[in-house]
């Protein structure tokens, strides 16, 4: 009953968290660096579209960031992120498959 009585206090904790009670609720904030979306994807060698294939998103998501119209944000951040640091990354998990 461990596992169960657990489960249960961390989603009681997560609903008083989301009703903006603190209930010993760990908050923990990650900061993502901004990355220069044309730079990293230059680094790929890729053109627009082959690398708004490669990390799924539309060729007109992708002009917006090059364009500095939006920003991404969320998992396209830190994907953008890593492949900054590796650009290779993507296509070499893709080519695991």
């Amino acid at each position: 009953m461990y596992a169960f009585e657990s489960v249960a206090k961390g989603l009681e904790e997560a609903l008083a968290f989301a009703a903006g009670q603190q209930a010993g609720a760990k908050v923990h904030d990650i900061a993502v660096a901004s990355v220069d979306v044309a730079k990293v994807r230059q680094k790929t060698g890729l053109s627009q579209s082959e690398f708004a294939k490669s990390i799924g998103v539309a060729k007109g998501t992708l002009l917006n960031w090059e364009q500095g119209r939006r920003q991404p944000t969320g998992p396209a951040q830190v994907l953008l992120a890593l492949i900054a640091k590796q650009p290779s990354v993507v296509q070499d998990l893709l080519r695991g498959r």
